[in-house]
């Protein structure tokens, strides 16, 4: 059974046509401008805006663990002794409390996927797999999924940073139509700075599916600061040409901070404050740089 943080409906930036994007919760990297830090984690845990606490003490009572006490007029959890039970969330009455990570079955989640099947079918799209990682989910689960899905005709895509054993792409390569490959940069010491670790395994990973036949879009968070340079974004391109990256599409994405109001919901603290986002002229010209190097389905954001 794998956890399951939200089901985003009518999605129109995780592939082709209209999608519904599942998000898998637990990843192996970890980027410092990740939007969705509750999917980091493998576990479930409670986020809990405390800027919105109004200090009433209901959830300190209602919490079985003693992981609540109040501080200057506010509920604070101490999340070594959270269980992310949910026993809080009833009683807050702010509704300010929730648990990040749901077990849906196959059935049950394939069920609440084919409700938007006629918006799949009219434009071209389908069912997409994020995260977090979903390639490090349970694999026996995700292969049924995808399988699944496959049998009754629903396209699916994956969204993956390729952080992943190998054998757990060869074991849903069939029911995939498209694979989400992100690249942040070729510069290994760089990858190791902002996402935690090396992207050896990402690349050989991304040259067997290349090998593999696979469909797959490119996808470069574009950072000022980690690869929003010409140096950066030709050291892609000459890497692509070089291994024979059959790319049917590449999509340049700007770096924004939308998710970086979930961290304190999470207890975490968000890194990237200090980063930015080329201006326009910037990635029209990395678009350009594609397009002159014969990438000709390049697009920013998607």
């Amino acid at each position: 059974m794998s956890l399951i943080t939200d089901i985003q409906k009518y999605s129109i930036h995780d592939g082709d046509g209209i999608r519904t994007t599942v998000f898998f919760k637990g990843c192996r990297l970890r980027c410092v401008w990740c939007h969705n830090p509750e999917t980091q984690s493998y576990k479930k845990e409670l986020l809990f805006d405390q800027e919105k606490c109004v200090g009433c003490g209901a959830c300190v009572a209602a919490c079985p663990n003693g992981a609540v006490s109040m501080q200057d007029a506010k509920a604070v959890t101490d999340r070594s002794k959270c269980t992310a039970c949910g026993e809080c969330i009833d009683y807050c009455l702010q509704n300010i409390r929730e648990v990040a990570g749901r077990e849906y079955s196959v059935s049950e989640l394939v069920k609440e996927l084919r409700k938007d099947e006629m918006f799949y079918e009219e434009s071209g799209g389908g069912v997409t797999l994020s995260g977090g990682e979903v390639m490090t989910a349970d694999m026996d689960y995700v292969e049924e999924l995808v399988k699944q899905l496959h049998r009754i005709g629903i396209s699916v895509t994956i969204d993956t940073c390729g952080q992943a054993p190998y054998k757990n792409f060869e074991r849903i390569l069939p029911y995939v139509d498209t694979f989400l490959y992100d690249i942040k940069t070729m510069d290994n010491e760089v990858h190791k700075a902002y996402m935690g670790t090396g992207s050896e395994l990402i690349l050989e990973n991304l040259e067997k599916l290349n090998k593999a036949g696979a469909r797959i879009y490119i996808r470069i968070p574009t950072i000022k600061e980690v690869n929003g340079t010409d140096e950066s974004m030709n050291a892609i391109i000459a890497y692509l040409q070089e291994k024979n990256i059959h790319a049917a599409q590449v999509n340049l994405l700007p770096y924004h901070n939308t998710g970086s109001g979930k961290y304190q919901k999470a207890g975490m603290c968000y890194e990237g404050s200090d980063l930015h986002a080329p201006d326009q002229e910037e990635m029209n010209h990395f678009v350009e740089l594609f397009q002159q190097a014969g990438f000709h389905n390049v697009k920013i954001g998607g």
